[in-house]
């Protein structure tokens, strides 16, 4: 009984202290979050991963046409063989992704944000080369959705410099 009245003290405690530094949540009533919802103009997509990864920004910020904002993004990837057989055979591969962004205001030269996102993903080379295809295309799916994430986490924490 008393273990469970210190964690409930605990959370109490917790929750009184994000109140009283003025914690507000990014998408709540009064975040900044909403600054940039349907805000963020993309470059078009050259090539099938930066297609992924402005599909992802897309789905959790919005499509904008003529928003206040503009992101530019160059993304690279290399694939590495990581697990081998006796043979010499790649059994496993690791994708690295970098992703270089620039935030710009519609309109304008002048960077007002820009930044470097790296992750990576795994995949398996099965015994097929269509299974094996398969399994790079959903890791370069994985990643595209890592990479896009970590920008827009990035672009929220500065969201209150974004308000117009």
């Amino acid at each position: 009984m008393l273990l469970y009245n210190r964690r409930r003290f605990g959370v109490v405690l917790a929750a009184a202290a994000l109140a009283g530094c003025g914690f507000t949540p990014v998408y709540g009533p009064d975040g900044t979050g909403a600054a940039l919802l349907g805000q963020l103009s993309l470059d078009p997509p050259q090539g099938r991963n930066a297609y992924l990864l402005q599909r992802r920004i897309e789905e959790r910020l919005g499509q904008a046409t003529a928003g206040a904002w503009r992101l530019s993004t160059q993304i690279k990837t290399e694939d590495i063989g990581l697990g081998f057989t006796t043979d010499g055979d790649i059994t496993r591969y690791n994708i690295n992704g970098t992703t270089d962004y620039t935030l710009r205001r519609t309109g304008s030269s002048e960077i007002f944000r820009q930044g470097k996102i790296q992750h990576f993903t795994s995949y398996s080379a099965t015994g097929t080369t269509v299974a094996t295809l398969a399994a790079k295309r959903d890791a370069e799916v994985r990643l595209m959705t890592i990479l896009a994430d970590q920008i827009i986490d990035q672009l929220l924490i500065i969201s209150e410099d974004l308000q117009p």
